[in-house]
This record gives structure tokens, sequence and C-alpha cells, in this order.
């Protein structure tokens, strides 16, 4: 049961080490709501944050790490059970990546963009925003939110799967992943509204979505240390 154990440390590492910064970033940047702001509140507001704003970013970056061992050694554990698991395997780690990716703009690039917004010109204001805005809709909106996201789920869903048919947690922590996984695709909306203003928008799935699914890694950390898959 070494392999299991260990997976289930990393998801419990993950899940706990993803949800601190996360906090943070909700008290002191309002976050995700100043997502959906007006460019120049971001960026004033991300300024004001200084230092501990750009390290909270990176650690909500790289925190997630211990989550790509996971992945790999979970798929490991049960491609040869299920030919869908290397799929979601990669998937999985794919998605993590450009998650990663889109978090740490927030590291390197925002903060230029805001000191520059701050201290600039009239021109170098609204070169400052247009640019922000280019960064934050494909880095952010594109990388992180929709590519990222719906890897996840996907990986989610595949490995949920599998579970259900090993038959080695209960039922409602089956339900949990697949339920989790559901609302968080409703947050998909969110990220098309960005383009087409009147589409219909789930507001709370997101946030919800994302809870639910951290809930569900910790869960299925904790189990997996007492489980063994043959």
């Amino acid at each position: 049961m070494k392999t299991e154990k260990t997976i289930g440390i990393l998801l419990i590492i993950s899940a706990i080490g993803v949800l601190i910064p996360y906090t943070i970033l909700t008290i002191i940047f309002d976050y995700p709501n100043i997502l959906r702001q007006e460019t120049g509140i971001i960026l004033t507001k991300f300024h004001e944050g200084g230092n501990r704003l750009i390290w909270t970013w990176w650690a909500f970056a790289i925190l997630g790490l211990p989550l790509l061992e996971a992945y790999v050694l979970l798929g490991q554990k049960l491609e040869q059970k299920f030919y869908f698991v290397r799929w979601a395997t990669t998937l999985g780690v794919i998605g993590l990546l450009v998650q990663m990716i889109g978090l740490l703009r927030w590291t390197f690039v925002v903060p230029v963009l805001a000191n520059n917004f701050i201290t600039g010109n009239e021109m170098t204001k609204e070169a400052s925003k247009v640019a922000f805005q280019v960064v934050h809709q494909y880095g952010g909106v594109v990388l992180g939110e929709h590519i990222g996201q719906l890897f996840t789920i996907a990986w989610t869903i595949m490995i949920t799967s599998a579970f259900a048919q090993l038959k080695i947690f209960p039922k409602w922590t089956i339900w949990l992943g697949y339920i989790s996984s559901v609302i968080y695709l409703l947050a998909q909306t969110e990220l098309f509204a960005t383009v087409m203003p009147n589409i219909l928008v789930v507001g709370l799935a997101g946030f919800i979505g994302s809870t639910l699914w951290i809930i569900w890694l910790l869960i299925v950390g904790v189990k997996m240390i007492r489980t063994k898959i043959d």
C-alpha cells in the first residue's frame, strides 16, 4: 500500500496547499470577484497589495505541484485496469500545467503593468490597461480558466468513473466527484460571457464547484491512505 499512501498524502498536501493561498486572496484581493472588475480597478488594487500579494499568487500557482506526482502515480496504478486512465492522466497533467502558467502571470507580468498604470502618464496608463486585458484574457480566461479547468474536470470525471467501477470508495464519494465536476463545468458560462455578454451566467458555479472539488480531493486523499488498489 506504499504507493496508495503516497498518492493520498500528495492529494491532501495539494488540496491544503491550494486552499490556503486561495483563502488569503479572497481576503486581501477580493478574489475571484476582482477578475471581472474594470481594468483600472484591478491594477490599482493589485499595486496596493504589494509584495505580499505577489508572493501569495506565486504560492497559489506553485503549491499545486504535488498534484502532478499524484496524477501520475494514480494513473500508473489504474491504467492497466482501465484504458481511459492514460488519457485522464495526460489531460490532468496538461490542465495543471496551463493553470500554473496562467496563475504565474500575476507574479511576473501583472506587477509590471500595475506599476506602469500607477506611475505612468495617460498614454502609459491606457497601454497598460490594453496589455493587461490581452494577458488576462489569454493567460487567465483561455489557459487557466478554460483549458485548465476543462481538463481538470475531464480528469475528475474519468478517475471518479474508475473508482466507481473498482468499488473502493463509498457511493457518496463517487457522487461528490460527479456533482462537483458538473457544477464546476457550469462556471464556463462566465468565461463565454467575457465575449458574449448576453449569455446566461451561473454566477456561483466557479466558487461552489472548485470548493466541492477541493473537498472531494481531500476526501479521496484521506481514503487513499487506507485503501489498497489490487
